[in-house]
């Protein structure tokens, strides 16, 4: 495994100073912080390489090469944090709950979980069945110096319709019919889900991530009610588990849902691209609380346009960022996979070029 040689500018900032730390923290920091979600991954010709024959979920059990891929976009990009490569099952595998990554497809359930009696079986999550997961933690604060580490997990729900459905679904009938017909399996479900998710995010914290993000990937299928009644315990329990770091919450489809997710415990809600961020921040805004910090909002097949779209793009996100208490660029959901990965770096370098 031959590492991509590092040519990004050493960061000049602390800990304490750190773009992202600070924004996130609702202050002012020296410029603009930007991350891509799904920046460790596959729109890298050097991950392909090192990636190569390992299927994802050994990839994701092996701390070295999780720290070579997690540090190269810090290394190609100067981007503001480093996101652990991962994956949201990681936490069920290594629970021994009986899911597989497929190619092309995504994660597929051995046996899906559709009733009491198959919720009641589930197994616990132990932290020591994380070890690998912390070592790669560890490696990776040893690499990043002041270049703040992102952990992640999937909300209980997201984690849910996989179990349910048996991968991942366009409609989500079985978990949408599971939650209505029978809420205690539901509610059961969702609790032992929410456990073992706060296992793998504090895992991730004592191992020495700065940040962690709750991906509810598939939340925005929901109803607000259905989601206050259905989600926000379970993932307001995971992010009330978190303590000592700042706390990200996002999903897709969501802008309906954002006051909701943020009552659920986060400091940053991340918007996708469907909603203007200072639409974004007036939903957010409740009396009597601090101004809401976002992040976000680039729409991803932008980044294929020419560059003169994408700036102007950039630049006006930005613009509405400055409405919030704090704001984090990022994309509004995960870099696609045909994208430059040299249009993530002139990116990073024009937020970096702006003011916050």
């Amino acid at each position: 495994m031959t590492p991509v040689p590092d040519t990004a500018p050493r960061p000049t900032e602390t800990a304490a100073t750190a773009p992202l730390l600070v924004a996130a923290a609702g202050g002012t920091p020296a410029h603009p912080p930007v991350w891509f979600m799904r920046q460790a991954g596959r729109s890298l010709p050097e991950y392909r390489k090192v990636r190569e024959g390992i299927p994802m979920l050994q990839a994701c059990f092996t701390p070295d090469l999780v720290c070579e891929i997690t540090m190269q976009p810090v290394r190609r990009h100067g981007v503001d944090a480093a996101i652990l490569f991962s994956d949201i099952v990681v936490p069920l595998v290594a629970a021994g709950i009986g899911v597989d990554i497929v190619p092309g497809t995504g994660p597929v359930v051995a046996e899906p979980v559709r009733t009491g009696a198959a919720v009641a079986a589930l197994p616990e999550l132990a932290p020591g069945q994380l070890d690998k997961v912390a070592e790669a933690v560890r490696l990776l604060r040893a690499e990043l110096g002041a270049t703040p580490l992102i952990g992640f997990a999937g909300a209980p729900f997201t984690l849910a319709s996989y179990l349910i459905e048996g991968g991942p679904s366009r409609h989500h009938e079985r978990t949408k019919a599971l939650m209505h017909s029978d809420p205690r399996t539901w509610h059961a479900l969702l609790g032992a889900l929410a456990t073992i998710t706060a296992t793998f995010l504090e895992v991730q914290v004592a191992a020495g991530v700065q940040v962690v993000q709750l991906f509810d990937s598939w939340a925005g299928a929901l109803s607000e009610r259905d989601y206050r009644e259905f989600v926000l315990p379970h993932s307001s329990r995971v992010l009330g588990a978190v303590h000592g770091v700042p706390k990200i919450h996002f999903g897709v489809g969501t802008g309906e849902l954002l006051p909701a997710m943020r009552e659920a415990g986060a400091d940053v809600v991340g918007v996708d691209w469907r909603l203007p961020l200072d639409v974004a921040v007036r939903r957010l805004t409740v009396r009597g609380r601090p101004a809401p910090v976002v992040q976000g909002n680039l729409d991803p097949a932008l980044l294929l346009a020419d560059f003169d779209a994408v700036d102007r793009e950039v630049r006006r996100i930005v613009g509405e960022g400055r409405a919030a208490g704090g704001h984090i660029v990022n994309l509004g959901h995960g870099v696609l996979p045909n994208t430059d990965p040299d249009v993530l770096t002139r990116v990073s370098e024009l937020v970096h070029s702006l003011t916050p």
